[in-house]
């Protein structure tokens, strides 16, 4: 709509000059006259020049704009006023009063909050008209929001501004919905004082404080130790990584929290949103698994893995002098025989008779653990001479013989040891508890129930085993370790649609190491653990390199989630790398889900919920079951490769293949063929479904810079198809 020129408003009145007759005729005053009136049309000019300048000005804005005289009388609106109003601009015209179009616009039912209310309602608005003091908010009937803002001018008149806030509103709208029914505890502080000020219902019940009381806190009301706030430390990002917080509930008790931040405005001033993840159960949990990882959950005894920290440090204690330590390996003597002839039961009730009887023939300093089933460790230092480690064993031999009272049974049981010196038979702990378990093997094979010294000589084999024990340990450690990637291939199209990370050991001295050589020494001693954190690194910092729609999948021990936070090594791993969490698939075995642990599965859901794929890894090899594909919902199954083997001439191993794809198709699960190395193989593959392959027929595995020219190849590839379609 065009905005009537008012024109009238700013032309003055042409004045008539009245001369005396007997000046009519003077040239003189003709032509002042004249000049008198050229400098007034002049000043009209440019005066109506300054006019469409301002409507040219004002219409230009984006908010409405209305000029009002000191009777509410329309004199200057621009469009966006008449947009804003546009059931009732066919009344803009200069000289209208504005109370008038409001009573019309009212009639209408152009404002839904006056209905069943119009004069009150009108006399408020004339009210916030004339005396204004500050915005306020109007509805309009097809439910726009419009924020009002007036101003006096010095002559009387008025200055009126309109801003369409619909969108703005609906934002908030949407915003207090999900903040409201939200069942994770919210609470929205001031960015200045840290002032709470507004919960959620969530964050209420969890506290036990009402609103009310909650807005005379402040977010360090509740904190128990910090005294920054948790956006105290800015990051690159609004959103900052979560931490651990403990907060003070309303009854006093303490909670463990993982707390995100977001700044927002909130009620148009700076604020932040914090979403508060109770992780109180999830501690425990972890500080329970964190015992679990280090201690035997039967006797209570440290493991191995607490027995080898132990012992390091028993030996720097030991570096510093001339005394020696005895590490003693003691295995009890037909402990199967007892335990299947009377029961776990019964078993288990011996174990821990005779883990109480070991203590309680050492000294406080001295270390006792359980190693295995029925192997104990016995770590004392101290020892002037090896007799003394002989005359210990004696000691540990008699306590365990006396007869044992379990559920009615009397139970007489004995025990064989072995026994390493340090610092002669190795100065660290790993070699130390192997050599006294080859004397234990040497001792059991000679004569039971008695005790054996390691010898330097007894296993050639057994040291070249630990050699490279000692090798590998070192390699993890200087990272000499290197994933090599085979790719998967979508067996529909053809194309790489991933990789999967593979541990290659490049010795300098022996080459490169087959993995089955030195996957089983990482398994049985602990470094699987490492080396897999090792291969998770690498391979994400190489996977960033690659193109956007190309996934790496690297494997996770069983043992990584027993002894290590998976889910904190892949969150820093990703945020390091800058690798997305879609583009990592982290591949489990059966092994793993069977234990059925709730920490396992929360992990696992967690890493699903970061939008990392988890993958099942040899699928049909362990105690295949259906049960535990209900326990998480699987990304991919990956067929072991015993089942692809001669698959075109094994028609049990066809059937077995295609009820594993039917399997995943009804699950929504992809499923990839493992050790695929012919082409029978292949077509087999194609006309049962299988959506993906992976096998020395279509690559072995690659270092990265050779993945990475197959990569651009096939870019390369897709460009030139892309381009031949087009011409």
């Amino acid at each position: 709509m065009r905005v009537p020129k008012v024109r009238a408003a700013f032309r003055p009145t042409k004045p008539r000059p009245r001369l005396p007759a007997s000046q009519t005729s003077l040239p003189s005053n003709a032509d002042e006259i004249t000049r008198t009136r050229a400098e007034a049309a002049t000043a009209i000019a440019e005066a109506q020049k300054a006019h469409e300048r301002l409507v040219e000005a004002i219409d230009i804005l984006p908010q409405g704009i209305v000029f009002l005289d000191s009777e509410g009388r329309y004199i200057l609106w621009n469009k966006k006023y008449a947009e804003i109003y546009n059931r009732s601009s066919d009344q803009f015209v200069p000289g209208a009063r504005l109370q008038d179009t409001i009573r019309i616009g009212v009639a209408r039912g152009d404002y839904p909050e006056a209905i069943g209310r119009e004069e009150e309602w009108i006399a408020e608005r004339l009210a916030k008209l004339f005396h204004p003091s500050g915005s306020h908010e109007q509805k309009l009937s097809d439910g726009r929001v419009i924020l009002i803002e007036e101003r006096l001018t010095d002559d009387g008149g008025l200055i009126g501004l309109r801003v369409d806030i619909t969108a703005r509103k609906q934002r908030e709208e949407s915003f207090r919905l999900l903040f409201d029914s939200n069942p994770v505890p919210m609470i929205v502080c001031a960015l200045d004082d840290g002032k709470i000020l507004g919960v959620n219902d969530a964050a209420a019940g969890h506290y036990g404080y009402s609103r009310a009381e909650f807005k005379q806190l402040s977010i360090r009301s509740l904190q128990a130790f910090d005294s920054d706030p948790p956006w105290a430390d800015e990051r690159e990002s609004e959103e900052q990584a979560a931490r651990t917080w403990k907060h003070v509930r309303a009854d006093g008790t303490l909670i463990d929290l993982a707390i995100y931040s977001r700044h927002l405005a909130y009620e148009e001033k700076p604020a932040v949103l914090l979403a508060l993840m109770d992780i109180t159960e999830r501690k425990r949990a972890e500080a329970r698994l964190a015992f679990l990882a280090q201690h035997d959950a039967l006797t209570g005894l440290p493991n191995r893995n607490l027995l080898r920290q132990q012992m390091d440090e028993m030996l720097v204690h030991m570096r510093r002098g001339s005394d020696k330590m005895a590490v003693l390996v003691l295995g009890l003597d037909n402990f199967k025989s007892i335990n299947d002839a009377l029961g776990h039961g019964v078993g288990d009730k011996l174990l821990r008779g005779v883990a109480k009887r070991l203590r309680s023939v050492l000294r406080e300093e001295d270390i006792v653990a359980r190693l295995d089933s029925d192997e104990f460790a016995v770590v004392q230092g101290g020892l002037a001479r090896p007799e003394d480690a002989a005359q210990l064993c004696r000691r540990l031999l008699q306590a365990i013989a006396d007869t044992y009272l379990l559920d009615s049974h009397s139970i007489v049981i004995g025990a064989t040891v072995g026994i390493a010196m340090a610092p002669i038979d190795g100065d660290d702990a790993e070699k130390l508890l192997k050599n006294a378990d080859m004397a234990l093997s040497r001792a059991k094979t000679e004569t039971r129930g008695t005790f054996s010294f390691f010898e330097a000589g007894m296993d050639a084999r057994a040291q070249s085993r630990r050699r490279m024990e000692i090798e590998l340990r070192e390699a993890i450690r200087r990272e000499a370790l290197q994933p090599y990637y085979q790719p998967l291939i979508d067996l529909s199209t053809g194309r790489i649609t991933g990789f999967e990370a593979l541990a290659r050991w490049p010795h300098p001295e022996r080459g490169m190491i087959p993995p089955s050589e030195f996957i089983p020494i990482a398994e049985e001693t602990g470094l699987i653990s490492a080396l897999g954190r090792l291969m998770l690194r690498q391979a994400c910092h190489d996977a960033a390199a690659w193109p956007d729609d190309v996934r790496v999948a690297v494997n996770l021990s069983p043992l990584q989630f027993r002894v290590s936070n998976v889910l904190s090594q892949v969150m820093d791993v990703l945020k390091q790398s800058g690798l997305p969490p879609t583009r990592l698939e982290l591949e489990i075995t059966e092994t793993l889900v069977l234990e059925k642990s709730g920490q396992v599965l929360a992990t696992l859901h967690a890493l699903r919920a970061l939008g990392v794929r988890i993958s099942m890894d040899d699928f049909g090899t362990g105690y295949s079951s259906l049960s535990y594909l209900r326990s998480f919902p699987f990304d991919k199954i990956k067929i072991d490769q015993s089942f692809i083997r001669d698959l075109a001439a094994n028609r049990e191993a066809q059937a077995i293949v295609r009820s594993i794809v039917s399997l995943g198709r009804g699950l929504g699960v992809i499923i990839t063929a493992e050790g695929v190395e012919t082409e029978a193989e292949l077509r087999c593959l194609r006309g049962e479904g299988c959506h993906e392959g992976q096998g020395y027929l279509f690559s072995r595995p690659r270092p990265n810079a050779e993945i990475v020219a197959l990569l651009n190849a096939q870019c390369g590839a897709d460009a030139a198809d892309r381009g031949a379609r087009v011409a």
